[in-house]
């Protein structure tokens, strides 16, 4: 009888293998673009993520930390508390609110470059997405602040995501009336967008 149990439990590990059901905690990190301001938890970014790659990476756990409101600042300042210890990849999603006030491209860097290099001394993956600055203060500072994500993707080797809102900023029927947020729809539009990259930041892990 015994060694019939061991048999058993033998294919048992050989079918299920320890490393199978280790789960890969993948934190949503950023203000109320990935928060779901406005929508239902089910619709926020994180969710809808989750849903996007459950089939494909069933071991991946996407974890929304996502404030509304929050500038690079504020982020900075919760980093250490929203980013549990055993964190193993980080979508960065801040800056938006730094643009809306039109507060210095150099001042978001480096609240983002101090952001980065803590995740990094933590050895956490990272995909960083970008945010456009509006029109409104002028070419210079459009032209300033897009190059502050492309410097820090550079400078960690980071997996960029140029513009977070690409496919719903200006398109009709993609944001909550404020034009600002995505809706329902808009959070489908990103999950679709930025979603090869997300895999292809979950294959780096897994070729390291």
């Amino acid at each position: 009888m015994r060694s019939i149990l061991i048999v058993s439990l033998f294919f048992l590990f050989q079918t299920f293998p320890a490393s199978a059901t280790s789960i890969y905690k993948l934190v949503v990190f950023g203000d109320s673009l990935v928060a779901g301001y406005g929508l239902a938890e089910s619709e926020a970014f994180p969710s809808r993520l989750g849903d996007a790659i459950r089939d494909k990476y069933p071991h991946v756990e996407v974890i929304n930390a996502g404030v509304s409101g929050d500038t690079s600042a504020a982020g900075l300042a919760r980093l250490e508390w929203s980013i549990a210890e055993d964190t193993n990849g980080v979508i960065l999603e801040l800056g938006a609110n730094d643009a809306l006030r039109g507060l210095a491209p150099g001042v978001t860097f480096n609240n983002l470059d101090q952001i980065l290099q803590k995740l990094k001394q933590r050895n956490i993956d990272i995909l960083i997405a970008g945010m456009l600055a509006p029109p409104n203060f002028g070419p210079e500072y459009t032209k300033e602040y897009l190059e502050v994500f492309q410097r820090l993707a550079l400078k960690y080797n980071l997996v960029l995501y140029p513009f977070f809102l690409d496919g719903v900023t200006g398109v009709k029927g993609m944001t909550l009336n404020d034009r600002l947020h995505p809706n329902a729809q808009g959070v489908d539009i990103i999950v679709t967008g930025i979603l090869p990259l997300v895999e292809q930041l979950l294959t780096r892990k897994q070729q390291n």
